[in-house]
């Protein structure tokens, strides 16, 4: 096997977010070879999210393409480093899209927000800032989400546990911080995914997926590209109803954490959505009670 044919096998055994990071990683390697064979400071200009509206309006696309471009090695690595991590927590916990859903859109609106606060604030009020580059926007969105939905749980950092709510509360006065800041532009674009991460969860909690409008269109785009053939559908009894995958008295005879760790296996199996609201309520309760 050549060594193009065994990178490729190794793309396509990545999950999602792990060719997220590797193209983000192919980027961002491009993107320095081009700047030291070119001497070009700003290789990646056709990538990045420019402030000027007028400049935007003919580079449309880099409203996502921003949040794939990377010039400093610390800042793409810290940001894959941080991608990598909570890419897994949210993938043992909930769909794959519904995930996709919220770090896209994170960087979305990271970037609208961006482009708002350039060209509708007075000039005096902003530090000079010609472009914006990036995938912190959507990870602060996958962050914040995580911090808000499952607020009072629980994550082990070194040798103490601490409450998601505070990592998400600390993270927003960082960002509230550096407006003060040299970076005032990426911290706009931070807060903004960081909103889109809080409006997610909120809406979450009350049964509505606001990116589900948005996923359609993802679906829709990339059908476009699916070769045509004939699909058979394979529809599955239902069974009896049933709490978990066990019967109702069976799951409540479990210990709390025996409850909670069964429904987390049906989620790693079967996918978020498919829990019944009950599941969901129940899990939801386990989560701001610990």
């Amino acid at each position: 096997m050549s060594t193009f044919q065994d990178l490729k096998y190794k793309f396509s055994t990545l999950n999602v977010f792990g060719k997220i990071i590797a193209i983000n990683s192919i980027i961002f390697i491009a993107g320095f070879l081009m700047s030291k064979l070119f001497r070009y400071s700003r290789a990646l200009y056709y990538l990045e999210l420019p402030s000027d509206l007028s400049q935007f309006i003919l580079k449309p696309w880099t409203l996502i393409t921003y949040g794939f471009a990377h010039y400093g090695l610390l800042h793409f690595l810290f940001n894959m480093l941080f991608l990598y991590i909570i890419s897994r927590v949210l993938l043992n916990l909930f769909r794959v899209k519904m995930t996709l859903n919220i770090y896209f859109l994170g960087i979305i609106f990271g970037g609208l927000s961006y482009l708002l606060a350039y060209n509708v604030l007075p000039s005096d009020v902003l530090q000079r800032s010609d472009l914006v580059v990036g995938a912190s926007a959507g990870i602060r969105a996958l962050i914040i989400f995580v911090a808000f939905y499952l607020a009072n749980t629980e994550i082990r950092i070194f040798t103490f546990n601490v409450k998601w709510k505070y990592i998400g509360i600390l993270l927003i006065v960082l960002d509230l911080i550096g407006l003060m800041g040299s970076n005032q532009g990426g911290h706009i674009a931070h807060l903004g995914g960081a909103l889109l991460g809080y409006i997610y969860a909120v809406q979450l909690q009350k049964g509505k997926d606001i990116g589900s409008g948005f996923e359609r269109l993802m679906d829709s785009f990339m059908s476009l590209f699916k070769s045509k053939g004939s699909l058979k559908t394979v529809h599955r009894k239902r069974g009896k109803a049933s709490f978990a995958g066990h019967k109702r008295e069976e799951f409540k005879e479990f210990n709390k954490q025996k409850q909670i760790d069964v429904i987390l296996d049906k989620i790693s199996k079967s996918g978020y959505e498919s829990l019944t609201e009950e599941e969901k309520q129940f899990l939801f309760k386990a989560g701001k009670d610990q």
